[in-house]
């Protein structure tokens, strides 16, 4: 499984369930990564969606504590296990975990790879990604140059976990 998340210089990724930046080339780049994949979110990114509505050509999976929640398109489960098991029959590099905060919490110690937008700017946040660069069992593997979009500065980093580390 892998993670894909656009983070701001202290790692906060949201401000009252909505996202903190509009970057065109970091939207293209998850739509491209996602497109025709499964993702796991939480009810509250789901929400976050135009309409509240499930992506488009993908295999959407809700984890929500809410044994009543439904939506169209969406698999709903409620535990973390269920989704491990549900996920299961997809293959792994297909699996991306897409938020929020508690959701990245929970799997990333599931997940061997991160795709990770840097922006170059702090913005009030109430919704954070760990910070995976003081995590001892990940690693920068990749990082592209920096880009700049309206005055906003990133860069798409990719992240690999250690397979021998100790944590």
């Amino acid at each position: 499984m892998k993670m894909i998340v656009c983070v701001a210089e202290n790692f906060g990724i949201g401000l009252n369930n909505d996202l903190l930046f509009s970057l065109p080339p970091d939207m293209k780049l998850f739509r491209e990564t996602t497109m025709g994949k499964v993702i796991i979110m939480g009810r509250g990114t789901l929400d976050s969606f135009p309409g509240g509505k499930a992506l488009k050509n993908r295999v959407n999976i809700v984890l929500t504590r809410d044994k009543d929640f439904e939506r169209e398109n969406v698999t709903v489960l409620h535990s973390k296990q269920e989704v491990l098991d549900y996920a299961g029959q997809f293959k792994s590099d297909d699996v991306y975990v897409i938020g929020g905060g508690q959701i990245y919490e929970m799997f990333k110690d599931c997940c061997d790879c991160a795709i990770v937008t840097k922006v170059r700017k702090t913005v009030p946040c109430d919704t954070y990604f760990f910070n995976i660069d003081e995590e001892p069992s990940w690693e920068l593997a990749e990082e592209s140059e920096l880009m700049e979009y309206e005055g906003t500065q990133f860069s798409f980093c990719t992240y690999k976990k250690l397979t021998n580390s100790q944590n």
